[in-house]
């Protein structure tokens, strides 16, 4: 398959029918996610009594549970999980509260990422950073650094989610400053948080809340970001600017099919079918999976294994030349490569001696010429 636009939109209307919901089996889907998940951390609770570290191996099935509710939060969000409105919206606020994540600010914000995804000059709107290699280059060493540090594994996939999901979704920052609806959004969702929270304190007590959903959280919000660092971070991943950016070319080509094993595939509710979820989201998680067994030339695209997701932590940067995602260390390279064509390097890569000051006698003009 081309990044043909035509052809691309042609494929976007093959997909039209698999767009409605099923209220029937979006309850079972909901159902067979959301009990599983309260009693696992019921049996956490009566564990700790055994010894804290038993109960952690109870914690993994948890978080995938929960990450498993955020994504038929994300379908609610789109309006795909059931056919009304009413329904998807107040199952979104319901789960919202579940997984720390307001759901009406982060409904508006994730429209946008949809909106915009892989968009040059509208960046930074519910996406993961990503600089190209000029603007990085051209950055101060301490700008340099604080991306490096952004982008640091330990960053992007430890502290970065637990701060999102904990954190900066109870504060008015960023987005949430932006008028009236997107601060409703998070009051709301912190005040239903506070009563759930008192509940459970009177229930269980204090600590053993913590101990019991705090690694939930936690381990949840960094399987969340990495599904969706993987989904736009890969190296044939698709950017361009404005004037040549369009919406079917970024969603087939521009999203990955990560592709999982079975169990992986039903606790991240089909997520990772995700050219086919940018090129149609209002197609419910659980109808994507059909859209390969009877499309099976959209399988290819995009396509990546558990195995090859891991090698795209290294990439951080865009190169527009090579129309790929590259590391740091080939951003450096190219950045050289790039001086040494210019004349700016010797043949062993020291940068070349210029004048104190130009020879007397010489104009701006050629100074300009003999680059002094």
């Amino acid at each position: 398959m081309t990044q043909g636009t035509p052809e691309i939109r042609a494929s976007a209307q093959l997909l039209a029918r698999y767009r409605e919901p099923d209220n029937t089996r979006g309850v079972l889907e909901l159902a067979i996610t959301a009990i599983p998940f309260v009693v696992i951390w019921a049996l956490i609770w009566v564990a700790l009594d055994q010894g804290y570290w038993f109960a952690l191996l109870l914690e993994v099935p948890a978080a995938g549970l929960l990450v498993r509710l955020f994504m038929i939060q994300h379908d609610c969000g789109h309006g795909s999980f059931f056919r009304g409105r009413v329904a998807n919206d107040w199952v979104g606020r319901a789960i919202g509260v579940m997984t720390l994540t307001p759901y009406g600010y982060w409904r508006h914000n994730h429209a946008g990422h949809h909106a915009n995804s892989g968009n040059l000059d509208h960046r930074g709107l519910g996406d993961i950073d990503t600089l190209t290699t000029r603007e990085f280059l051209g950055r101060s060493r301490w700008r340099r650094t604080l991306y490096r540090l952004y982008r640091h594994p330990l960053v992007m996939f430890g502290a970065g989610p637990s701060y999102l999901f904990i954190l900066k979704h109870r504060l008015p920052v960023g987005m949430m400053r932006r008028g009236w609806k997107p601060w409703l959004s998070t009051m709301g969702t912190n005040i239903a948080l506070a009563v759930l929270a008192v509940t459970m304190i009177w229930l269980v007590g204090y600590g053993p809340l913590l101990l019991v959903h705090l690694p939930i959280v936690v381990l949840a919000a960094s399987i969340g970001v990495w599904l969706f660092y993987v989904q736009h971070q890969f190296e044939h991943t698709h950017w361009a600017h404005d004037e040549t950016w369009n919406f079917h070319d970024a969603a087939l080509h521009g999203s990955s099919h990560y592709q999982l094993p079975g169990v992986l595939r039903w606790f991240t509710a089909n997520i990772g079918v995700h050219h086919i979820h940018h090129l149609s989201s209002r197609i419910p998680c659980y109808r994507l999976q059909d859209v390969l067994r009877d499309h099976p030339q959209f399988a290819g695209v995009g396509r990546i294994t558990l195995l090859q997701s891991l090698r795209t932590v290294r990439l951080t940067l865009w190169d527009e030349e090579r129309q790929r995602l590259v590391s740091f260390g080939e951003a450096a390279l190219f950045g050289k490569a790039a001086l040494f064509e210019k004349g700016s390097l010797d043949s062993s890569g020291l940068a070349l001696r210029r004048p104190a000051r130009p020879p007397t006698g010489v104009n701006s003009r050629d100074r300009n010429a003999m680059g002094v």
